[in-house]
């Protein structure tokens, strides 16, 4: 299941840092926080490249380089990265707050024209999610700025930052289904894998 469209890891690295220095964030940890947890539970799964988990873990949230949005970041990396040749990345800009396949289960404002909504709603519709797709989302819930947390942790925080919708607890049961699915994968806890912290600090 290995994805070819992809850049290295060092050409990931350079686009996370100009994008960084574009819009300088908490953001860009959680980026490398998410692509470490990609790589380290890749490792343990067959048919995963650990590389490319960490690659795209790392560009999951590129769009936010382009300033500080809610439901735009994700269709500002989605579009960037297909600009630069790059799908399967992009896809993956696109399906990480997607873990339940529903365009308005997004928690946060939907701060696009309604032509772009519609364009990753009709993107969106016609993907059937992979491995690499369930990773990055899984990793995103799990990654804070300031470590490896809790599920609870995370979605808890997303809700008190950005509201909740008639979408939530679908999301909510999609993302533990996704745990669970890691879990058997790896045939082990992944907060234990992962050495996970019980609370942070600070959130993105």
């Amino acid at each position: 299941m290995e994805r070819m469209r992809v850049p290295t890891k060092a050409a990931a690295e350079a686009l996370l840092a100009q994008a960084g220095e574009r819009n300088p964030g908490p953001w860009t940890i959680h980026s490398r926080l998410t692509a470490a947890c990609a790589q380290k539970i890749a490792e343990h799964c067959a048919g995963l490249d650990s590389q490319t988990a960490y690659v795209l873990g790392l560009l999951h949230d590129i769009g936010r380089q382009f300033g500080i949005s809610d439901i735009c970041h994700v269709y500002d990396g989605w579009r960037y990265l297909n600009q630069l040749g790059y799908p399967d990345a992009a896809r993956i800009c696109l399906t990480h707050s997607f873990p339940y396949q529903e365009i308005d289960s997004y928690i946060g404002k939907m701060d696009v024209t309604k032509a772009q909504k519609a364009d990753m709603k009709a993107a969106l519709d016609e993907l059937t999610y992979d491995d690499y797709d369930k990773l990055i989302q899984l990793c995103d819930a799990l990654a804070y700025p300031a470590g490896i947390t809790l599920l609870e942790t995370r979605l808890v925080d997303v809700v008190l930052r950005h509201g909740a919708n008639p979408y939530l607890q679908q999301k909510w049961q999609a993302t533990y289904v996704l745990k669970a699915y890691f879990e058997q994968q790896t045939q082990q806890n992944l907060y234990t894998l992962l050495n996970a912290k019980i609370g942070v600090d600070n959130a993105l």
